[in-house]
């Protein structure tokens, strides 16, 4: 993991198209503000990881038998 220290209103580049900046700290809470093409998706940990639960039962949902073709 790379780890860089940052300031209030400076920034970050990743691969040329994407801008991290801190917009503010307060606390123990830091705001950034993300610049990234729209066909790259941006979230939060906790959103990730839920949609990809979610990915995961629908791709498990899709694999089961269906119970009317079992029938036959």
């Amino acid at each position: 993991m790379l780890v860089l220290s940052r300031k209030k209103n400076e920034s970050i580049v990743i691969n040329d198209d994407i801008t991290i900046v801190v917009v503010e700290i307060r606390g123990d809470k830091v705001r950034l503000g993300i610049e990234a093409p729209k066909e790259i998706p941006v979230h939060r940990n906790e959103v990730y990881e839920a949609i990809r639960r979610n990915l995961q039962v629908d791709g498990e949902q899709s694999r089961e038998p269906d119970a009317s073709s079992a029938a036959e």
